[in-house]
């Protein structure tokens, strides 16, 4: 069956540029992954700036694209030569300027930056609306501010998923997910706030540049709607092998929290998900506007539009993976080979051995600056008393606190605001191991967490979802509806609630967390980049 829907071009990709790795899925009319490939990459620090060069970005995505490929050939005995319809999903936000010639102006900027904080204070003071600073707008802001030369040149900036959508259909197009994170989206007509629009154009007016916002913004689409075709240029860029066919539709491209909130099927309101990789980031839908606006707090939409209240965090698993990588390489020193999920898994469930409060040890997993606890960079460090209960158990669940401890700065807000949460949904490697990060998230943020058992295809699978919707949904079917009714029926998932001694450890550990916020920003001033 699946090697005719794949000879037949009836099957689905998705790509998503995540931070670590970029992944392909391809999915069949069951919406079940039958074939994957990936590449793993990693960011640069050059400069001062967080980036990934253009020579990575297309070698990665054609690579990703040749072990699918690969792999669909090892499957079936088949070359993939057509595909019913193409998604392309990216981190959100950052900074990718083009002149009229579509050459990239400077470096990619990404969202792991946090050096546009004059440009997002007063973007969040003239808008009445928080503008965090890896936004586009910020970074666009802070380059004006900066006075790089490069502004003047300017025709056109996207995100790292509306770049590589265009190189595959010439169209300058962002879902209206995506696009929310550049810069405000009203949520009424699914495109840019134009009051905002109009306010920055008049703060930026004495620069005299040739252009206005608009003109070098993506256009907005909505899910559901064509964003394009595969052209020839674009087919022989994915497959350099000269097999794929071009012409196949392409959804509008996406940010990883829209296909994130696809994934888990948090599209309605009340519902939300956590994402949690190597950021970590919780997507609430918004049944009303919050009464505030909170730093802490990004309001962004659906790939559908609705209006989402999002607290993001630029760390979460890289510190337990370099210590997880540390006590490997103790255990091949002596001698043992260890099979890394195995390693993972066994850790993972140590931790749930642990004091509800681990014992006394207080981690920052902080590769970046963090905004919500107002850290421009980060030192990653771990923080104990000489008579804390130093082991294993109380170290590893205090690495796993780490990873969601920022969050739940956030989230913390939006329980005093009484925002309402009928459910909540956990995807990501760090959910991988059942029953560890999964409890300890519902003890974090006072809810109940549910896991699916899609709960590791992630964003390359929300967005060959959207890309699905697209092609398959009947008139006026919601997105909602259609997730619902024909992608998530029946789909294995565990709940848990939160323990009423975690949410006590967790709060007691929270407490020494935030007294240890002056040590890492001491930290940070003490041991320079």
């Amino acid at each position: 069956m699946s090697r005719n829907l794949i000879e037949d071009g009836k099957t689905i990709l998705g790509i998503e540029f995540g931070s670590t790795r970029i992944k392909a899925v391809l999915i069949d009319d069951h919406f079940h992954v039958i074939a994957s490939g990936s590449h793993d990459w990693e960011n640069d620090y050059v400069n001062g700036i967080w980036t990934y060069s253009q020579n990575a970005i297309i070698t990665g995505l054609q690579h990703c694209y040749a072990e699918l490929k690969k792999d669909v050939d090892l499957k079936y005995h088949v070359t993939l030569r057509k595909i019913g319809a193409i998604g392309i999903s990216a981190m959100m936000h950052g900074y990718l300027p083009f002149d009229q010639d579509m050459n990239l102006l400077v470096p990619f900027r990404t969202w792991r930056n946090t050096t546009t904080g004059p440009a997002a204070d007063k973007l969040t003071e003239i808008f009445s609306f928080n503008m965090p600073q890896r936004w586009s707008l910020s970074h666009l802001y802070q380059a004006i501010l900066n006075n790089e030369p490069h502004v003047n040149q300017i025709h056109f900036f996207t995100t790292l998923a509306g770049w590589v959508h265009y190189l595959l259909t010439g169209k300058k197009v962002l879902g209206v997910g995506d696009a929310s994170g550049m810069m405000p989206v009203d949520s009424t007509s699914c495109d840019y706030r134009s009051d905002l629009i109009d306010l920055f154009d008049h703060l930026i007016e004495s620069k005299g540049y040739p252009w206005k916002l608009r003109q070098i913004l993506p256009s907005v689409l909505s899910a559901g709607d064509n964003a394009g075709i595969l052209l020839p240029e674009g087919a022989a860029l994915l497959d350099p092998d000269g097999d794929l066919e071009p012409g196949c539709p392409l959804c509008p491209p996406e940010g990883d929290a829209g296909t994130g909130m696809t994934a888990t099927n948090s599209i309605r309101e009340k519902t939300g998900n956590v994402s949690a990789g190597t950021s970590i980031f919780s997507m609430i839908v918004l049944e009303k506007p919050m009464k505030n606006v909170y730093p802490e707090i990004d309001i962004v939409t659906t790939p559908a539009g609705k209006p989402v209240g999002m607290v993001h965090c630029n760390s979460c698993s890289s510190d337990i993976n370099a210590w997880i990588s540390l006590f490997q390489e103790f255990t091949e020193i002596m001698g043992y080979k260890t099979d890394t999920s195995e390693v993972y898994s066994k850790l993972f469930k140590k931790a749930m051995e642990g004091e509800k409060d681990c014992g006394g040890l207080v981690s920052f997993n902080y590769f970046a600056g963090e905004p919500v606890t107002g850290l421009s960079e980060g030192r990653p460090m771990l923080i104990r008393t000489p008579d804390c209960h130093m082991n294993m158990a109380n170290f590893m669940r205090a690495q796993i606190f780490a990873s969601m401890e920022t969050l739940k700065v956030g989230m913390e807000i939006m329980n005093k605001e009484h925002v309402s949460i009928d459910r909540v949904y956990g995807h990501g490697g760090l959910f991988k191991t059942e029953g560890v990060a999964q409890n300890l998230l519902a003890a974090a943020i006072h809810a109940p967490v549910t896991v699916m058992e899609t709960a590791g295809e992630g964003g390359a699978w929300g967005i060959a979802l959207l890309a699905d919707y697209m092609i398959h949904r009947h008139p006026a079917e919601s997105l909602e509806d259609y997730l619902e009714n024909n992608v998530f029926a029946g789909m294995k998932k565990t709940t848990v609630s939160p323990d009423p001694e975690d949410e006590a450890g967790f709060d007691l550990y929270m407490d020494r967390f935030i007294r240890c916020i002056p040590a890492q920003k001491a930290a940070v001033e003490g041991l320079k980049a």
